[in-house]
């Protein structure tokens, strides 16, 4: 697996500062002022997380694959795909900024055995699996919307209903999604009691809807390498925003032992 930790390019620089100043005043700057990470020619500041809580577990699920394609856009393309793709590009964001990145799939395949009658309820069954084998701080589901009107457009963030923590997760990335993707944007998080993985998994969860290919300037879009860059970084920075807020409030996964997501399974829906 991945190990997490900032990752410095000038590393040089660094030791040299260090045996004349001491390592302790620039660790200590480092701390205090934040830290920044390069994104091809585009600088993002993050705020440093808390010292306690440098490491941080984040599954990201890259929604169908395999012969499941998810949602058909209007140009025929399919939703797995632009899924996987952002992904991958979170996963970017993640690894440079202290976290330690699991994917649910890292290629176009099923979670499911040939041999399972049905693919879909296997597939989901291992998601669920993976998120809750691996001591998540956040897990991150990346789909994609549709809808009959085709003039519907925007990336909305769905939490778990009775999940305080997955309602704070999705107000910080539907916040940066808003404000570095589509400032036009006016979709709010919505939370959802019946979806089968946010039923399911018991870490603080969100699934974001990145967009509707439903809508084909939205679907053009979404299919473009720099403009799944863009949603992947804004999620990638809600994601960070939150996990440096909680850091500071309170111990990781406070609340995975309590009354969250523990919902049964009956009547879940597909997602």
């Amino acid at each position: 697996m991945p190990q997490c930790g900032l990752r410095m390019n000038n590393v040089s620089f660094l030791k040299q500062w260090g045996k004349k100043y001491g390592i302790g005043i620039i660790v200590g700057l480092l701390m205090s002022v934040g830290f920044l990470v390069m994104d091809a020619d585009r600088w993002i500041s993050v705020h440093t997380l808390n010292q306690k809580t440098a490491k941080y577990t984040v599954v990201i699920d890259s929604g169908h694959g395999g012969v499941d394609p998810g949602k058909i856009g209007v140009d025929g393309v399919y939703e797995k795909d632009i899924n996987l793709a952002i992904a991958k590009q979170l996963q970017k964001v993640l690894e440079r900024n202290d976290c330690q990145v699991i994917m649910t799939r890292e290629a176009d395949q099923g979670l499911y055995e040939e041999s399972d009658t049905n693919k879909k309820r296997a597939d989901m069954a291992k998601r669920v699996s993976i998120m809750n084998g691996c001591d998540a701080d956040v897990v991150v589901s990346i789909h994609q919307n549709s809808y009959t009107d085709a003039t519907s457009r925007g990336a909305q963030v769905f939490y778990q209903a009775t999940s305080e923590s997955g309602k704070q997760l999705a107000a910080k990335i539907q916040e940066t999604l808003k404000r570095d993707v589509a400032p036009d944007n006016r979709r709010q998080i919505k939370a959802n009691a019946d979806y089968y993985l946010l039923k399911n998994t018991t870490s603080t969860m969100v699934i974001v809807e990145c967009g509707f290919l439903s809508n084909l300037q939205e679907a053009k879009q979404l299919q473009e390498a720099e403009y799944q860059k863009k949603v992947a970084q804004a999620i990638g920075m809600g994601v960070l925003y939150y996990l440096g807020e909680s850091g500071e409030t309170k111990q990781r996964k406070e609340d995975s032992n309590g009354d969250e997501n523990t919902a049964g399974q009956s009547g879940a829906v597909w997602r």
